[in-house]
This record gives C-alpha cells, sequence and structure tokens, in this order.
C-alpha cells in the first residue's frame, strides 16, 4: 500500500505543477476544465501526505485502506490523463466535429470529478490519522467537485458508478492501464445495438479510454458494460420513487420540500471564486475582487499574498465589507423561496464570537494565577481553542494570551510547558500572531523548550519555530539565537520519527538563508543527513534529507563538507534504486559536488554512476533528464582529458 500512496502523492505534485502555460495550445473548454481540475488536484496535496505517511506506518494496510488507496489512485490517474489532453495541440476541424468533441470531452471531465468526488467521500478515516485541517481541505474539495458535476448537466450518475465498478474489477483481473491518453474513440460494430444501446456504448467508450483501458481491451468489456447497466436500469426502475413512497401532506412538511442554493441557477457573482458556494459574508480584496470572509481569511493565513483568482499581488491584507453584494444575494434567496446563506460550521456566530471573547479573557486571566492546576487547566483549553479557528487565534492574540503563554514557557510542569509551545504553535497559524509572538521575546524560551522539554513538546517546540521562519526576518533571528540550530539538529539525530520529521522541515526552512546553512553544519547537521540517506525503511526520511542537502550544497564551504562527510556512494546509490523524486534530487546534488571540481567528478566516475545517469536521461522527469545529462557531459569531458 505504501508503493500506491506514494504513487497517488506523485501524481498529485505532478498535476499541482500544471499551469496555463502548459495549457495554451488547448482549445476552450478543454482548457479551462484542465486549469480547474489542476487546482483542485492541487488541495489534496496534504491529504496523500499524511495517507502515505499512514501507509509507511506499521499495522496500517489494512484491506479497506488499501482498497482505498488503490481507487484513489485510479482516480487520480484519470484526472492527470484528462488533464494530458490539455497539453496535446487542438486539430483543426469543423464546428459540427467540434460540438461533438467539447460533449465527449465534457462527458470524460464529468467522470472524472466525479470519480474524485466518490474516492474522497469513500475515506475510511478510521484508517488513517487526517487532521482537521486537511479533512476541511477534503471536505471543501469534495463540494467544488460536486458543483463542477452540477454545472456540466444532466447526466446519469449510476451509469457512472456501474462503469467504475466493471472497469475497477477489469483492471484489477488485467493489472495494465495505459498513461497516454487517446485523442478520438475507437469506432466498434454498432449494427445490433438500438440507440440507447449506442448511447451507453459511447459514453462507456469515453470513461474506458479515460481510465487508461487498451482499445483491444475496450472491445472485449464493451458487452459486460451494456449488460451490467441495463440490469441496472431495470432494477432502478423497479425501484419506488421517494414522491412514490410519501403523501402529499408529507413532502409538503418534510424538510427537504425546503429549497437549497444548489437546486436553482445561481448567479456566478454569487459564488465564491474559492469555495464556489454562495457567498454569506463577501469581502473585497484590493485586487477588486470579492470573496467570501471565511475562505480568503484562509487563504491568507496560508502565507498567500497574491490574489486567488487574478493572481496579482495584494497591496494590502485589508478585507472590506461588500454589503451591495450581500444585500443582493439576500433578495435573490428571498424571491427564490431558498435558505439563505449561513455561517459555515468552521465558523461561529456573533453571538458565540461575543460569548468566546468573555470565556477566552476569563482564560487568559487564568494563565496568570497562583494555581498550577488553573493554569495548566486554561494553557490546555486554550490550545484547543487556538488549534479550531482563525476567530479563536485573533481573539486569543488580542485578549493578551501571548505574553502569558511566553511566562509558560519556563514552568517546571512539563504538561503545561507542552501546553504552552502547543498553544503558541496554533497561534502562529494566523501570520499577524507570528510578529506577535516573536515580539513577546518567545524565541529564547521556545529553544529552552526544543532542549529539554518532553519530547511531545520538544516536537511542536520544532514545528513552531518552522511556522515562525515562514516570515524571512524571523529565519534570521532564530537562526542567529544561540543555540537555536544546535537543538534542531540534535532532535534531528535523536529525536522520535514526528520529531525528526519537524526538525527536518523547520531546518531546510531555516536553511533558504545563507549564513545558516553554514551554522547548520557547523552543528552537526551532514551526520544524521547521511543516517537518513541509507535509511531504506522510511522514503519520507531519504525525501527530507535530499531536500535539505539540495539547499546546503549551494553554499561552497556545505558543498565541500558534504562530499567530505562520504554522500556521494550514497548518493549514486539512489540513483539506481529509489523513487523517481529522489533520482531527480540525488542528480541535482551530484551536480552541484561536481561543477567546477574535478575530485568529486572522477569520484562519482570511479562508482558507476555512467549507468544509472544514462538510464535517468532517458526516462526520468524533465528535471532529472537535464541533471542526469550534464552529469554525463561533464564525465565525458573529464575522459577526453
Amino acid at each position: 500500500m505504501a508503493a500506491t500512496a506514494g504513487a497517488a502523492a506523485e501524481i498529485v505534485r505532478e498535476i499541482a505543477a500544471v499551469g496555463a502555460a502548459d495549457l495554451a495550445a488547448a482549445p476552450e473548454p478543454l482548457r479551462a476544465d484542465c486549469l480547474r481540475l489542476a487546482r483542485k488536484v492541487s488541495l489534496l496535496t496534504h491529504l496523500v501526505a499524511e495517507v502515505a505517511e499512514a501507509a509507511g506506518e506499521d499495522g496500517a494496510a489494512g484491506p479497506e485502506a488499501a482498497a482505498w488507496v488503490a481507487d484513489l489512485l485510479r482516480a487520480l490517474q484519470a484526472a492527470r490523463r484528462f488533464v494530458a489532453l490539455g497539453r496535446v495541440p487542438a486539430l483543426h476541424t469543423g464546428a459540427a466535429d467540434q460540438d461533438v468533441n467539447d460533449k465527449n470531452i465534457a462527458v470524460q471531465f464529468k467522470y472524472v470529478t466525479w470519480q474524485l468526488q466518490a474516492a474522497l467521500t469513500n475515506l475510511p478515516h478510521s484508517c488513517f490519522q487526517i487532521s482537521d485541517e486537511v479533512q476541511e481541505e477534503v471536505d471543501l474539495v469534495r463540494g467544488q467537485l460536486k458543483r463542477e458535476m452540477e454545472k456540466k448537466g444532466a447526466l446519469d450518475l449510476n451509469i457512472f458508478s456501474k462503469i467504475h465498478d466493471i472497469l475497477a474489477h477489469h483492471v484489477d483481473n488485467v493489472g495494465s492501464q495505459s498513461e497516454e491518453p487517446h485523442s478520438q474513440p475507437e469506432t466498434l460494430s454498432l449494427e445490433n445495438l438500438s440507440s440507447d444501446h449506442l448511447e451507453l456504448q459511447h459514453v462507456a467508450l469515453l470513461i474506458s479510454e479515460i481510465s487508461g483501458i487498451s482499445k483491444s481491451d475496450i472491445k472485449k468489456i464493451t458487452s459486460e458494460l451494456i449488460e451490467g447497466l441495463e440490469n441496472a436500469r431495470v432494477d432502478d426502475s423497479a425501484k419506488p420513487t421517494n414522491g412514490d413512497s410519501k403523501t402529499s401532506d408529507e413532502a409538503k412538511d418534510s424538510p427537504d420540500s425546503v429549497k437549497k442554493p444548489d437546486t436553482v441557477a445561481m448567479p456566478e457573482d454569487f459564488r465564491c471564486p474559492i469555495s464556489l458556494e454562495l457567498m454569506r459574508d463577501p469581502v473585497i480584496v484590493s485586487t477588486g475582487q470579492t470573496y467570501e470572509r471565511a475562505f480568503i481569511q484562509r487563504w491568507i493565513d496560508g502565507g498567500n499574498r497574491t490574489c486567488p483568482k487574478t493572481q496579482q499581488k495584494l497591496q494590502n491584507l485589508t478585507l472590506t465589507p461588500n454589503y451591495v453584494l450581500r444585500s443582493l444575494i439576500l433578495q435573490w434567496c428571498e424571491e427564490k423561496g431558498i435558505e439563505p446563506p449561513t455561517r459555515s460550521k468552521y465558523e461561529g456566530s456573533s453571538v458565540e464570537v461575543g460569548e468566546d471573547r468573555l470565556a477566552i479573557e476569563a482564560l487568559v486571566r487564568n494563565l496568570s494565577c497562583s494555581s498550577l492546576d488553573e493554569r495548566k487547566s486554561a494553557a490546555a483549553e486554550i490550545r484547543s481553542l487556538a488549534k479550531k479557528s482563525t476567530d479563536n487565534r485573533m481573539l486569543l492574540a488580542e485578549s493578551g494570551a501571548i505574553p502569558a503563554l511566553v511566562k509558560l514557557l519556563s514552568s517546571k510542569d512539563p504538561k503545561t510547558q507542552e501546553h504552552a509551545v502547543t498553544s503558541l504553535l496554533n497561534l502562529s497559524i494566523y501570520d499577524q500572531n507570528k510578529e506577535l509572538i516573536v515580539v513577546g521575546g518567545a524565541i529564547v524560551p521556545i529553544i529552552q523548550v526544543l532542549r529539554t522539554g518532553s519530547m511531545e513538546a520538544r516536537e511542536n517546540a520544532a514545528a513552531a519555530i518552522f511556522s515562525l521562519s515562514l516570515i524571512d526576518d524571523n529565519k534570521i533571528m532564530i537562526g542567529s539565537t544561540p543555540g537555536a540550530i544546535e537543538a534542531l539538529v540534535e532532535l534531528l539525530k535523536s529525536g522520535s520519527s514526528r520529531g525528526r520529521k519537524d526538525a527536518a522541515t523547520a531546518l531546510f526552512n531555516l536553511c533558504i538563508y545563507q549564513a545558516n546553512k553554514v551554522r547548520a553544519v557547523r552543528a552537526g547537521i551532514l551526520s544524521p543527513l547521511v543516517q537518513m540517506l541509507q535509511d531504506s525503511s522510511s522514503a519520507g526520511a531519504t525525501d527530507e534529507a535530499l531536500t535539505i542537502l539540495s539547499v546546503l550544497v549551494s553554499h561552497h564551504e556545505c558543498k565541500t563538507a558534504i562530499a567530505k562527510a562520504h554522500t556521494i556512494p550514497f548518493l549514486i546509490d539512489l540513483l539506481r534504486s529509489s523513487q523517481a523524486r529522489n533520482k531527480e534530487n540525488a542528480a541535482a546534488i551530484l551536480l552541484a559536488l561536481c561543477k567546477k571540481d574535478a575530485q568529486n567528478l572522477a569520484c562519482i566516475g570511479r562508482l558507476g554512476a555512467q549507468i544509472p545517469l544514462t538510464e535517468l536521461s532517458k526516462t526520468g522527469s524533465d528535471r532529472a533528464k537535464r541533471k542526469a545529462t550534464s552529469l554525463l557531459e561533464h564525465l565525458s569531458k573529464l575522459q577526453v582529458l
């Protein structure tokens, strides 16, 4: 299952990298469909990372989990094939042919969207430790995919379900899927098929192709598809409809009789461009675009400084209420007889916020009371509140929680200390709190917790340093603080699995600043990194080590130290046997080590790097091919000399 989860993560990264320039040759509406799909898939990055992490742990590979990961992989493979259609130059066709092509694309897009939405709906939460933040992203993407299907018009989703089941069974039995998208459906013998059968066959054919079924296999399974679909239709027609099972009075009193926005054609201006939902609290950003407050605030809190719709830089982070649009939305809801929009389930009402403020102020006062138990209890509750929402993070900061929590970092009670550092970590998710935490003098005591706290406190201290270092000025301040990088390196060496991951993430971010690269090397970072390169049991550890090395190697002193640490043999081994992403990074690091260094170049020649480099130059990603080809050219020149 770990390999399947890794493959899913790789596809998500690949699709997320697709931009408008990659789809310049695609006609509309294919280009727009591909872009929207790529954006939605990119939001699954954190989900597949957590799934891959869970898949790598003992006992996580149960049959239910493995079946779901395989289903997700099939959905992502279909999404990749659809996006690949947008990279193929458009053929010049007549208006009639173009109309047919557009309809075919619409069917395939709707199926890919349905398949991905179905996989997310069936996510077995009991098998994976999915965090609350990632679950919010999954819910958001699932809702967006559902609305995409609705926009593409009516098509019986039972057909999709039946085709999906038959194709999944076929793939499991045959085990062969083609990754290349097909440009046109292959025509089969149609003499004995009715018009309904023809329609079913055409849909099945389009879906089979986007699912990667080979042309020869499509012919073999078409009859099974039609038979299965016909049986499904017969079964469905025998079932009573909802209307048949209710009296008119029951229907009148049913909650389902109240119209909802999804059942009425909604003006596009009323939808939030991020959530695609009817806006409740529309706000205007500096570019003039309007968004739902909760979603644009979450976008900004994530460190983004561009307008999601236009990609223009936000000149400021002010969110101005769009009262005119809100009034129009309420008027439209009243005219259509539908429910007005309510607050997101992730937000509280204005009354709740007022009540929260009073409760939060009381909690903050308890952080400074004389009773240890009350201080500990207040810190624990603030830890939980700060994790839940942006509103809570803002209210806690406004109520003076940060200075009080910084004082608790020096508590002699390990649990109180752990709650305090984790509370600061959760508060730092809101960007404006990052500055307040640093100004409040938190860096030195956080580093002290990182050195001497409990393991969970040390893990969260490392995560807090990473969060704070997302601001460039803080990279300099944290890196220059005595003992900061040394404490992270120590956690990287001897921490828990989670602690090593948090330390690696923080060190990578700090080492983007040049001076911190030398500090990290002098603190002994290369020793644990070499150990991580040798850890064949954890692909994640290898990936993290390569990522940090790729940053360090750009500094001359670090480059020399990396070579002296005998990393070259391990990097060459990774060229032979590791995942595609690791091969790419290993080649990039080797190239940096060998530029203007004949000794390192001769070393990789003696160790037999030519064969894996030649293979990589033919089969790797575009970046991997460039790095491998450049290294081979350097080796060739060395042999001539």
